[in-house]
């Protein structure tokens, strides 16, 4: 029974999909509701959406009384537009269209141990989600930003900056980690580099006119070409998993940016010795059809670092999906 679920996981995926994408978690309130009046609110046929609501319940996704009403449950909370740790826009990145065409051909993918997206939409991954599927690259955008500031107060609280002046984040996004280490400590500066469309939609407090804008400098480039220099502290954060050369050479830059004696955290989701494993395992198979990348282990991840010329010291957990590696020059 066990693997039949398991084979027909594509329902599951799917029809959480469909919950996000019709909104049926912002229009069930409080009170346990009914599927017609929950259809009447969505504009759905009320018996599709009784069998929708269902097949969610058995997951516990949504939950079903006696009387026939649903009502919420602690994960169907999660996929409201409002929730504090929402994962709505996670859920709809995870089951894009694109990724449906990309799943049958994991087998070829497992063979060649390479990509098999260019093959399939003849063009790179980035390239077909900003020139064909702009509607889902909006998704990966609201998806990433929901990630990064639900684990930016993690990795604050984790971190200790003591002795740091100024922290560099490498490739941070839209620098919520790096606002959030700045509004705790008030005495430190702070360095953003990400792409330039990337760091142009920063954190408002972190652009002209933001709380935090005169202590820190916003860099538009890559860090696979060039890392700035002189920080006392460089953040890598979920960045190290495209390929094997892209982390090797933004770890060596790092290594080339910074003084002796800097330190190196970087933070990584692992395949390994982890409570989030299935999730994980699940993106490292994503990661190797669309681009060729993949989630590192604890070994793979520390001999990166040691080829680079980091010293690693301690692995931390910093929640149930990341770990910090902690390095230095």
């Amino acid at each position: 029974m066990e693997l039949r679920e398991i084979a027909f996981g594509a329902a599951r995926a799917a029809a959480v999909r469909a919950a996000a994408r019709l909104g049926v978690a912002d229009v069930l309130g409080e009170d346990p509701a009914t599927a017609e009046e929950l259809a009447a609110a969505l504009e759905a046929e009320p018996r599709a959406l009784r069998r929708l609501l269902r097949a969610l319940s058995c997951h516990g996704v949504f939950a079903e009384a006696p009387d026939g009403r649903f009502r919420h449950t602690e994960m169907s909370r999660l996929l409201r537009e409002d929730a504090p740790n929402s994962l709505r826009h996670i859920s709809l990145w995870c089951t894009e269209p694109w990724t449906w065409q990309a799943w049958p051909l994991l087998t070829e993918a497992v063979r060649s141990g390479g990509h098999v997206f260019d093959a399939l939409y003849g063009k790179d991954f980035f390239s077909y989600l900003h020139d064909d599927a702009v509607e889902s690259a909006q998704v990966f955008d609201r998806a990433m930003t929901a990630s990064s500031r639900q684990s930016a107060e993690d990795v604050a609280d984790l971190l200790d900056l003591a002795g740091v002046r100024h922290v560099a984040d490498i490739g941070g996004g839209q620098g919520h980690v790096l606002a959030s280490l700045l509004e705790r400590h008030p005495r430190i500066r702070g360095t953003l580099l990400d792409l330039p469309k990337v760091v142009a939609q920063a954190d408002p407090r972190l652009r002209e006119g933001g709380a935090l804008a005169d202590r820190v400098r916003l860099v538009p480039g890559d860090a696979r070409t060039e890392v700035p220099a002189g920080a006392d502290l460089y953040i890598i954060k979920n960045i190290l998993e495209w390929d094997d050369d892209s982390t090797r050479r933004t770890l060596r830059n790092v290594v080339a940016a910074a003084r002796p004696g800097a330190r190196v955290v970087v933070i990584e989701n692992l395949v390994d010795d982890s409570p989030s494993m299935k999730f994980t395992t699940a993106m490292d198979l994503l990661l190797l059809l669309n681009v060729g990348g993949r989630k590192h282990t604890k070994e793979s991840l520390v001999a990166h670092m040691a080829e680079a010329g980091l010293e690693v010291g301690e692995i931390r957990p910093v929640n149930a999906y990341l770990h910090a590696f902690h390095g230095s020059v």
